[in-house]
């Protein structure tokens, strides 16, 4: 696949998509700013920014998977969690070239919302998401036990 992007984009449209995500990136990180505390905030980012949530986690007990779970009912695919390991409570967003500044200037919509739910009503994001099948999985459980094989449920083939 990364091949075939290569070769779709040619030599002039890899630095033009490369220059679109720098773009997405800073113009994300900047719409958040002010509502999350930004690791590393100080200048231009390139692809990718990192939230710190300790804060937020400090003052309300929101945690970075609290929030990422409330992405989810809101339709957004949640970014990395946890990762660089040195920021504590954090979540990385690598926006690609390919987002419109109408999607950014939703997915930052939905991030302020979600942070004025953590200052409001923080116990409703311990339990998001909310709108999926299923909702919140026992995390410990699933890794002390994990299931890595469906079985359909006797006579349901």
């Amino acid at each position: 696949k990364a091949l075939a992007y290569i070769l779709t984009l040619g030599a002039q449209g890899i630095p033009e998509a490369a220059k679109g995500a720098v773009l997405n990136a800073n113009y994300l990180r900047e719409q958040l700013r002010g509502s999350y505390d930004i690791a590393y905030g100080d200048g231009p980012c390139m692809h990718e920014f990192v939230l710190t949530l300790h804060d937020l986690k400090k003052q309300t007990g929101v945690s970075a998977m609290d929030v990422a779970k409330a992405l989810i009912d809101h339709g957004i695919h949640p970014p990395t969690m946890y990762f660089p390991l040195i920021v504590e409570e954090a979540l990385m967003f690598e926006p690609t070239e390919t987002e419109s500044r109408e999607t950014l200037d939703e997915a930052a919509a939905v991030l302020r919302d979600i942070r004025a739910q953590a200052d409001a009503d923080p116990e409703a994001l311990h339990t998001a998401p909310h709108t999926t099948p299923i909702g919140r999985p026992d995390e410990v459980k699933a890794a002390r036990h994990p299931v890595l094989r469906y079985m359909p449920p006797e006579g349901k083939v």
